[in-house]
């Protein structure tokens, strides 16, 4: 097995003493031709969950799957986990928590809302 394969396997399983977390972020993207957008949008605003050992991983994960999708991410804040969103205040219902445990047992990017944004 050639190095970087290794190394993509050890980073799709998480890395040895890391433990795997759920990140909730929001990307701005921009335009590129075949990204599925509408149109007349200018761009688009995402919400995603994407499992990382911490939240630098998880953008990188989101922003990597994006791009071979074709989308132009062009900003991503993250959100927090489900417990800092939790401590946070904000209401989380079955289904994102569905999403969110689906994303951390398939080590998966969820894109979970898409808003396109029109001038």
């Amino acid at each position: 097995m050639s190095s970087s394969k290794k190394a993509e396997g050890q980073r799709r399983r998480g890395r040895p003493g890391g433990t795997q977390e759920v990140y909730t972020l929001v990307v701005e993207l921009g335009r590129r031709a075949g990204d599925g957008l509408p149109d007349k949008a200018s761009g688009a605003g995402l919400m995603c969950y994407s499992s990382g050992v911490d939240e630098a991983e998880a953008v990188r994960e989101a922003v990597a799957i994006l791009k071979q999708a074709d989308m132009a991410p062009l900003e991503v804040t993250g959100v927090g986990t489900l417990q800092e969103r939790l401590a946070q205040g904000h209401e989380i219902d079955d289904e994102e928590r569905g999403l969110m445990r689906r994303a951390l047992e398939e080590n998966a990017v969820i894109v979970a809302k898409l808003e396109p944004y029109f001038d």
